[in-house]
This record gives structure tokens, C-alpha cells and sequence, in this order.
């Protein structure tokens, strides 16, 4: 059963955006050649800070804005089939991901929740410069990307809303 009475605020929402919608013309390819890698961060609005549209880019979201195992094979499948071309890696400023270890996160969901979370790997990163420095040579050395992908990174700034590249 559908949790209609968690939902009704979501379901109510979507009626009057689905009467305005007027994206139905819009195809699954990026129209911008672009994929961006940020963080489920909800002060994240990767299109208008990009100065982007809905259509222009795929927008692949997880905590910290790590390159993943299924990044990479989102990634593949918009290289090839979705019209990707170039990949911005995009984490931000004060970042849970950036502010704790993983020994402190997962002791923080066992004393407050009782859960324990250590088979999990939240890849928490101590130099957001590094880590992305990192996650971009694995998306660039990835052996199913077309060679000619261009990858770069750059900080969101969640308090000025400036993105700085970064040199990786």
C-alpha cells in the first residue's frame, strides 16, 4: 500500500507542477553534453547554478559527492547512450561527508538510532581537495569511459553560491 497521508504534501505538489509541465518534448539525451556529480545536499540546485534547464544535463547525486562503483556505471551509460561528453565533479562546502570520520558517523547512528552501520562505507573524505582530486583520476582512468570524456572538478559553495574550480 502506498503511504498516501506521508506523501500527500508531495502528491498535492505535483498536480499543479504537472499542469504547468511543459517538458514532455525533451528526450533522455543531455542536451548540454554534460553530467554532473554532486551530493544529495538539499541547498544544492545543480541547474540554476550551472545555468543550466531541465534537459540540459544529468544530475547524479549521493552522499558527499563521491564517485562511486555506480557512478562510474551511470556514468557509462551516459557516455555512450545519453549523450554525456564532459563530467563536472562537483562536492560543496560544509559538507557532513567533509566534518566527521566514518568511525564518528557510525557511532552517532548507533547511540542515537541503535542501528549499526559499520558493513556500510560512507566514504567520508578529511581533504574535500584530495578526495576530489581522487574521484576525478578514477573517473578519467575508468576503462569503459570514451577516452575523450572531459572531467573536471570544482567546490560548490553552499554560503556564497560561488563554484571554484579546482585543478585535478
Amino acid at each position: 500500500m502506498f503511504p498516501h497521508d506521508a506523501f500527500a504534501d508531495v502528491v498535492a505538489a505535483n498536480k499543479g507542477f504537472a499542469e504547468r509541465f511543459t517538458g514532455s518534448q525533451l528526450t533522455g539525451v543531455a542536451k548540454r553534453g554534460l553530467a554532473v556529480v554532486t551530493c544529495m545536499d538539499s541547498r544544492i540546485m545543480p541547474l540554476p547554478l550551472l545555468g543550466m534547464e531541465i534537459g540540459d544535463v544529468k544530475i547524479l547525486r549521493n552522499a558527499g559527492a563521491r564517485v562511486t562503483d555506480d557512478v562510474l556505471r551511470t556514468l557509462v551509460l551516459a557516455a555512450y547512450l545519453l549523450g554525456v561528453r564532459r563530467v563536472l565533479v562537483m562536492p560543496h562546502t560544509d559538507c557532513r561527508m567533509a566534518r566527521q570520520d566514518e568511525a564518528t558517523i557510525h557511532a552517532t547512528i548507533e547511540l542515537e538510532y541503535s542501528v549499526d552501520t559499520r558493513g556500510l562505507e560512507f566514504r567520508t573524505v578529511e581533504d574535500q581537495r584530495v578526495a576530489l582530486a581522487d574521484d576525478v583520476a578514477s573517473i578519467r582512468a575508468f576503462e569503459y569511459l570514451p577516452r575523450d570524456l572531459i572531467v573536471g572538478g570544482a567546490i560548490y559553495d553552499v554560503q556564497t553560491g560561488v563554484l571554484e574550480p579546482v585543478d585535478c
